[in-house]
């Protein structure tokens, strides 16, 4: 985008741009561990292609932010030189294939959970890149249009899934609903209002929570009576706080074996 062109459009804040790369990126790579284990050799390799679509999608903003902060910065800075406090991500995105262990803990991953969390935020995402698809903000609007596609197919999969599983034999039933009811309460940092949001308006982003909440919901209970699941009760407490840089100790551990051999070669060319 020329400079004249810029000055004439309201543009994403780079908080905004670093948070939706910043989940798709963590994302991505949580998903990418079913890499080598996955529960069938068709599933294996599904998830690793929504694992690379993800990963495209944090490139693409990774760049952007990079190109208008015109620091020398690239989106490997973004992705390898920052520490935990410094990312944007959703609580619930960086948390483990398991049901809840300390972060160095060894355990079977549970593809339940990652059914379950697959689900939960694609159903956010959906309807969040189809708002961003109007946005003020042109670079980001053909990101979100690309995206869209991709997410609605992350959709549709993971919600055909949870039906399986969910309306399945007992134990698969008894594992989804443990899923769902282990990450419901970091659902509730979707809808916590604060300066990113309030940002996002300010810069004629057009996201409009209320409606969010909405289609999320309309979602999520249409699947969960699919799979005859339960619906949780409305969390209480305390609301997860990743997109503020306040996360769990397992975004750690992720970084660390991500960020690793880029940290031990620094400058190195592939």
């Amino acid at each position: 985008m020329s400079a004249v062109a810029a000055d004439s459009v309201a543009l994403a804040p780079t908080d905004y741009l670093l948070h939706l790369a910043d989940n798709a990126l963590v994302l991505g790579q949580r998903n990418a561990q079913w890499c080598g284990h996955g529960p069938i050799l068709e599933e294996e390799l599904a998830l690793a292609n929504m694992s690379l679509d993800l990963v495209g999608q944090a490139r693409l903003l990774y760049d952007l932010v990079a190109r208008r902060a015109a620091d020398g910065s690239t989106e490997d800075t973004y992705a390898y030189w920052r520490d935990a406090s410094q990312f944007r991500n959703y609580t619930l995105l960086e948390l483990p294939h398991r049901s809840p262990l300390v972060g160095y803990a060894q355990g079977d991953m549970d593809f339940a959970i990652t059914v379950m969390r697959n689900t939960l935020y694609t159903a956010l995402m959906v309807p969040l890149w189809q708002q961003l698809c109007d946005c003020s903000d042109p670079d980001l609007a053909a990101i979100a249009a690309k995206s869209l596609k991709e997410a609605q197919y992350h959709l549709r999969h993971a919600c055909d899934w949870l039906v399986k599983l969910g309306d399945g034999t007992d134990s698969s039933r008894q594992r989804m609903q443990g899923a769902l009811e282990h990450l419901w309460p970091y659902t509730a940092e979707f809808w916590v209002s604060g300066k990113l949001e309030a940002l996002a308006r300010s810069a004629g982003l057009l996201v409009d929570g209320a409606a969010l909440e909405s289609s999320w919901n309309a979602i999520i209970d249409a699947v969960l009576e699919q799979a005859t699941l339960t619906r949780p009760p409305a969390p209480e407490g305390y609301v997860s706080e990743g997109k503020v840089g306040v996360h769990s100790e397992h975004l750690s551990f992720l970084l660390a074996e991500m960020q690793s051999l880029a940290r031990a070669h620094p400058g190195a060319q592939w």
